[in-house]
């Protein structure tokens, strides 16, 4: 059973070059990385003659332990903590994907999607490709292989022009590290420095815990090769218009990261600022559901003057069970993450404020809790505009029947659910609260206009892997 009511993304990928424990450093940056992965996770080591691998099905701390972390030798280390968005939740596909051609070796942690990934996996099994796994991650590796010749940087040149889609990725080779992002930078991906190694990280968050400095993000188009005494920047593409992925701010990423120049906490609360000044509801008090909407919530309580309350607890130690609930126990699968504080909630008009809606479906069972707990009206606000179009980048709802804004409105939505009142941020109000230029985000999910738009197949692909 997985607790899951918002949108999953793809992944989290760590890298250490020049570090003797670069394992453990990549276990603790994974950890710190575990909110954008929890079905499969991995570290590959390179100790210069020799790589060594640790893969498995679950988190980061059930999977390495000790004796792992001290068998994954070397000053060089790639990791992973994977959501399948592309390629079945099955152990064959946990990263970073590892292959050896001609006698050298290759490890990748790749984060996004690749929309043209039928085709180009097409034309390399015409070619005699042979894939051992369905992530369209492997398809970056085949084609360096089949440039290998050219040297590695020109390999990654030709392979990266042939990319299409999100990709922000870590590749390890026996004595380099190399950093690449997509020349739109749908994913986040930076760079920090610990005692004299070099870190890559797809966010801040992983940086702190190791006490790394972060120095810079790496740039959308960008390849940085790190070797010894080697740091080489190539950004071999015409510039594009950047389009950042706007989830990360609503839902993805930690609150404690930096995304794109932004720190994740502060815009979440400028968020809930927006929706208090957009919509004026007379309440008696406002609350999240914890923790995706705690931020929002923030913000919006400090611009309405609403009261601020926890009208649920969450339970922070629920994994997965397999175990049924007996029937008396009705409406488990909410309860036994959030559970209302009766007390609380009695005879009160209360205001949810969420980052999203998605399907719907637990929505609209953690209202039927509230109600039996007691209030009277509940009022929803969102901080983000109604999600009506598949997301190809990254993001697990890649159809349109996944949404249920992309054919209800929000009357239908609002009393779906159950509630007395439904808002929804404006677009204008959303980017107004990133702080960053409003030409700078991937809006397709609200609007359709997608930057890249996907192959003939794309959906069909990845449903069918």
């Amino acid at each position: 059973m997985k607790f899951c009511h918002g949108p999953r993304e793809a992944c989290g990928v760590f890298g250490v070059f020049g570090h003797k424990d670069a394992a453990k450093l990549t276990y603790f940056g994974l950890y710190a990385l575990q909110h954008r992965g929890q079905e499969s996770t991995g570290i590959v080591s390179s100790a210069g003659k020799s790589i060594h691998e640790h893969k498995g099905m679950g988190l980061v701390p059930d999977i390495f332990n000790n004796q792992a972390l001290n068998e994954l030798s070397g000053d060089i280390a790639v990791g992973h903590v994977r959501y399948s968005t592309t390629g079945s939740s099955v152990a064959k596909n946990a990263q970073p994907f590892v292959a050896s051609h001609e006698g050298k070796t290759l490890a990748i942690a790749h984060n996004g999607n690749l929309t043209n990934a039928k085709e180009l996996r097409n034309k390399l099994e015409k070619k005699g490709s042979i894939f051992q796994t369905t992530m369209d991650s492997e398809i970056i590796v085949h084609l360096l292989t089949h440039h290998s010749k050219m040297g590695l940087e020109e390999a990654l040149v030709k392979t990266l022009g042939k990319l299409q889609g999100a990709y922000s990725c870590a590749l390890m080779t026996k004595d380099k590290l190399i950093a690449f992002r997509d020349p739109n930078g749908f994913r986040p991906l930076c760079l920090g420095l610990l005692d004299e190694g070099y870190i890559v990280a797809s966010e801040t968050c992983a940086l702190d815990l190791i006490e790394a400095q972060h120095i810079r993000d790496i740039d959308p188009g960008e390849i940085l090769i790190i070797g010894e005494d080697e740091l080489k920047s190539i950004k071999p593409f015409p510039e594009r218009r950047k389009t950042f992925c706007i989830f990360e701010y609503i839902y993805f990423a930690r609150p404690d990261s930096t995304i794109f120049g932004q720190n994740v906490y502060a815009v979440r609360k400028r968020l809930g600022k927006k929706m208090a000044q957009e919509y004026s509801i007379d309440a008696d008090f406002a609350m999240p559901f914890p923790d995706s909407g705690n931020y929002a919530a923030i913000g919006f309580c400090q611009e309405s003057g609403i009261p601020l309350e926890m009208g649920v607890i969450r339970n922070h130690y629920v994994g997965r069970t397999f175990i049924e609930p007996v029937q008396s126990m009705r409406d488990f699968e909410v309860k036994v993450k959030l559970n209302p504080v009766k007390e609380i909630l009695n005879q009160k008009r209360v205001v949810i404020v969420e980052d999203s809606i998605v399907r719907a479906t637990t929505s609209k069972m953690r209202i039927k809790t509230l109600r039996e707990a007691g209030a009277w009206e509940i009022h929803m606000v969102i901080s983000c505009p109604p999600l009506k179009h598949p997301c190809y980048y990254g993001i697990d709802f890649s159809t349109k029947g996944e949404l249920i804004a992309s054919d209800h409105s929000v009357e239908e939505i609002k009393n779906f659910i159950g509630l007395d009142s439904l808002c929804y941020l404006s677009l204008p109000g959303m980017l107004e609260a990133t702080g960053l230029d409003q030409d700078s985000f991937c809006l397709a999910c609200f609007n359709g206009k997608y930057p890249i738009q996907p192959k003939e197949g794309f959906s069909k692909f990845h449903l069918e892997f």
